[in-house]
């Protein structure tokens, strides 16, 4: 005891205490301030990566699925479809999608895609992001003799092949996006998993 009649050891043991107890109560109450500053389970599936089974896609047919908000095209093509490709490059903005940044380097080719029979592509048009609408048919009467199938946007005419490549004179300015995707095996890809990555 000191000379004014207090227990210093007393006193230094409230003290610490007290700071211990202070310590904790300002750890709990922390916890939930950080927990809110983490994407939520909703945001972390936005951005997940998407498996899409293709075996169910039949030769000339056009899947649908969704991917981070956005309308992901998986289009099984057919031999004629792959010959047509080839048919129409001097009516195309960009055939080997050499101006594109934003594409992965296996998209840079005539297919653009990592096997000739699939594209996998994000459905909006480069324009003003409308969905464009998947036009098999050939030469239809009214989009012209020379069609030979694709991608047309409703919205202001823009047209694309099936490849997802622009056709010259048309207000989108590049060819449809391809995402980053992989394939897990030979029925099933992930989008949002560029194959060069994994």
């Amino acid at each position: 005891m000191s000379e004014d009649g207090v227990d210093l050891r007393r006193r230094r043991f409230l003290t610490a205490t007290t700071a211990v107890v202070g310590g904790i109560g300002a750890t709990f109450a922390a916890v939930p301030f950080v927990s809110s500053l983490l994407p939520s389970q909703k945001a972390k599936a936005l951005g997940a990566p998407v498996q899409i089974d293709i075996s169910k896609i039949e030769p000339g047919m056009l899947h649908r699925d969704e991917w981070r908000g956005k309308l992901i095209m998986v289009v099984r093509r057919t031999q004629e479809n792959l010959k047509a490709l080839v048919d129409i490059e001097d009516k195309l903005a960009d055939p080997e999608s050499a101006r594109e940044t934003q594409q992965p380097s296996y998209a840079k080719n005539r297919t653009r895609s990592l096997k000739d029979e699939f594209l996998v592509m994000v459905g909006l048009c480069t324009h003003l992001g409308c969905a464009p609408t998947y036009r098999p048919e050939v030469a239809p009467d009214d989009l012209g003799p020379d069609w030979q199938g694709g991608f047309y946007c409703p919205c202001h005419g823009s047209r694309f092949d099936l490849a997802g490549r622009v056709y010259k004179s048309v207000p989108a300015p590049s060819n449809m996006v391809v995402p980053p995707y992989r394939y897990l095996s030979d029925t099933l890809i992930e989008v949002g998993v560029d194959h060069e990555e994994a």
